[in-house]
């Protein structure tokens, strides 16, 4: 790996744990950050579902995915109680574009009465006085039972960004005794759409939906309240309907219902029941809404076109004792709705999957406990997280981690299919869906900041011991029992301390590593500040290198060298040292060439190594340094690319192991720092009035 490629990911590195947050938590023991996690990831989770943009999304997702419980596996037997009548697009071909007569209405429901139909529910709207009302209102009052439609215009299904329309229009009845407009959980309204007076004898249920944000239903209020009235959903009102067959119709005024609230956790948060039907229990959310049910496949309902009603073209058996629901299906009449099978449902069909849950008594609803229920699903979650495999250090696997991202959202969404096909429980799943992809992602990103922090410290540690180009190589590279090396063109400079032997000899090992500690302090700093680079500690001697083989790099090693010994001097030759110190003092060698830079060894045990003709000669021309009285000296081919003023020669040696004689260099003396021998001797006057030389006593020494 080259250095800037390894200096990019150690920045990457610094740049993620200098994030505040994530540097506290990888300060963390690994347990306590885990735990940091968790309440971090719920606090994130309480935020989205807090918003209201975010949350209204989150609700249509859940709504979407969670009705797939249905629709994945819906019932397909035939519901034979309920029939629906559709003024489709055949229908509007053959008869005429709608809407059409009252007279051909009359003709239709007359049509389903002969057929045997018990009751019949129109889900179209009647607003508007027309010829033939006489016909159409005798004819529903000829039927065993008739229910017609109206519809509150409810504000939250309005534009939020405007301000409510009051709509008033026809006359409202059909009320629902025994519910007060005064009791919690109902839906209210000032608007409403209603057939017009002639059709006041004729009951009536609402057909208002709540639409989600994304245009689908999934609830309608089991009542709304108006003006102080109640006036229930077209299924309840088919259901009083039957109830009264035989009785008179009034002003409409319809049999009594009681709204109670739950009392379990597991339970509905409202329950609505009627008096006429002793057993049936409608459930409610704490607004008064009951859920749709989409488990029957659209293909389970039988549809009939409003066409071969009026020819006679059906069964007698098909309407028999059944209940028939006409309405609109053509999809140019606008009476269609996203549901989970299809983006245009006709809104007939709607009424039908209420009226038959309800006549199952399987009508879905959502518990008045489901937020704790979420919330103990998300712990558990948490503790499924906090206790996943790790490695012996503590950390998380990383697979395992990535898995739960999948498997606990698709483990949430199971629970809840499994409630809902089960127990017609919508439990919900988004939420602790939510939280643990917040916390698994948390976690990964925890993981992955304190594995780099981990191996930049690995990094920092082995790049104190080896260069930085063989530190990054050993840690981002497998090992291998190959010659790992290259030939590089460099410029040595070997530097020992003499007499350190002695020094040793006579000083404790404290004061020996701190004597070795400063000199390879020392040298790093001065080394490094004239641009090259460490490459090993040995003994009481350095050996560094710079990577080029020029003029630039052998003056850089030259001052590197002159400044060694300068600062080495002025330390170890005081005339007062600290501790006694011995005069040490310090010789260097430079030379330039060739030489093999890499690592050797068994895979299980490698050595970083410089090697080669040049290394050899740098080390035995600093062993000729005391010998020849010269603190620096310089090899010919480093000599070549200095100023020859600044040399001179020390002649031709044959080093030590070698065959070749090698022309040493060193630098040329100074005249005003060489003090003649007369100045060095000059005589003073002593105690006793006698002449006496100028010495210098040097503390320290063997005694």
């Amino acid at each position: 790996m080259s250095a800037a490629k390894h200096t990019a990911k150690l920045t990457l590195g610094q740049r993620l744990t200098a994030l505040p947050l994530l540097r506290q938590l990888v300060a963390m023991s690994p347990a306590r950050a885990r735990v940091a996690v968790m309440v971090l990831a719920a606090a994130l989770t309480a935020l989205l579902f807090t918003l209201p943009g975010s949350k209204a999304q989150l609700s249509a997702l859940e709504e979407r995915v969670g009705a797939l419980a249905w629709t994945l596996a819906p019932n397909t037997e035939t519901e034979s109680r309920l029939v629906i009548v559709s003024i489709d697009e055949r229908s509007l071909a053959e008869v005429g574009p709608w809407p059409w007569s009252r007279e051909t209405l009359a003709e239709l429901s007359t049509a389903i009465t002969d057929a045997g139909a018990q009751l019949q529910l129109h889900d179209i709207l009647y607003a508007e006085a027309k010829d033939g009302d006489q016909q159409l209102v005798a004819a529903l009052n000829r039927a065993p039972g008739a229910v017609i439609a109206q519809i509150p215009v409810l504000d939250i299904n309005q534009a939020p960004d405007l301000a409510p329309q009051t709509v008033r229009a026809g006359q409202l009845s059909g009320q629902l005794s025994g519910i007060a407009c005064s009791q919690q959980g109902l839906v209210s309204s000032s608007s409403y759409l209603a057939p017009h007076a002639g059709f006041a004898g004729i009951a009536k249920g609402h057909i208002a939906p709540i639409v989600n944000s994304d245009g689908s239903i999934s609830k309608q209020p089991a009542a709304v309240c108006i003006d102080g009235e109640v006036y229930p959903a077209l299924a309840l009102a088919a259901l009083l309907e039957a109830s009264n067959m035989g009785l008179p119709q009034d002003a409409g005024q319809r049999s009594g219902a009681q709204l109670r609230a739950g009392s379990s956790l597991f339970g509905a948060p409202q329950t609505l029941t009627l008096d006429a039907y002793p057993g049936l229990s409608v459930p409610l959310d704490a607004s008064g809404n009951l859920r749709l049910s989409y488990s029957r496949a659209p293909s389970s309902y039988v549809a009939v076109p409003a066409v071969d009603v009026l020819n006679g073209a059906v069964e007698p058996a098909l309407f028999d004792n059944a209940w028939v629901l006409v309405g609109a299906t053509a999809f140019g009449m606008g009476d269609v709705v996203p549901t989970p099978y299809s983006g245009a449902t006709p809104g007939v069909e709607l009424q039908a999957r209420i009226l038959g849950s309800v006549l199952d008594m399987a009508v879905p609803y959502t518990p008045s406990g489901a937020a704790g229920m979420l919330v103990a699903l998300a712990v558990v979650f948490a503790c499924a997280l906090l206790a996943a495999p790790t490695f012996q250090n503590g950390r998380f696997t990383s697979a395992t981690l990535v898995a739960s991202i999948i498997a606990l959202p698709l483990l949430a969404l199971a629970l809840h299919a499994q409630l809902l096909r089960s127990e017609n429980i919508w439990l919900g799943w988004m939420m602790p869906s939510v939280f643990a992809l917040f916390a698994a992602t948390l976690l990964i990103a925890l993981e992955q900041v304190r594995t780099r922090s981990q191996r930049d410290r690995v990094f920092a540690n082995l790049a104190s011991y080896l260069p930085g180009d063989a530190a990054a190589e050993i840690a981002y590279t497998l090992p291998t029992s190959n010659i790992n090396a290259q030939r590089q063109n460099v410029t040595l400079l070997s530097a020992d301390l003499r007499n350190f032997s002695a020094f040793s000899e006579a000083r404790t090992p404290e004061e020996t590593a701190a004597v070795l500690h400063f000199f390879f302090q020392k040298a790093t700093e001065i080394v490094e500040a004239h641009g090259g680079k460490l490459h090993e500690y040995k003994g009481d001697s350095i050996l560094a290198l710079w990577q080029t083989q020029d003029a630039q790099s052998a003056n850089q090693a030259l001052q590197a060298a002159q400044q060694l010994v300068a600062e080495i001097n002025a330390v170890s030759l005081q005339a007062k040292t600290p501790y006694g110190l011995e005069p040490l003092a310090l010789g260097v060698s430079i030379e330039q060439g060739p030489a093999l830079v890499g690592s050797i060894g068994p895979a299980h045990r490698r050595s970083h190594t410089l090697l080669g003709d040049t290394v050899t000669v740098t080390l035995r021309m600093q062993e000729l340094t005391a010998e020849l009285a010269q603190p620096i000296l310089i090899g010919e081919s480093a000599a070549r690319q200095l100023d020859p003023a600044l040399l001179q020669s020390q002649g031709s040696f044959l080093l030590d192991g070698l065959t070749i004689p090698h022309v040493l260099f060193a630098l040329q003396p100074k005249q005003e720092e060489m003090p003649s021998l007369t100045q060095a001797l000059q005589e003073t006057e002593g105690q006793d009035g006698q002449p006496q030389p100028k010495l210098r006593l040097l503390s320290g020494g063997r005694r």
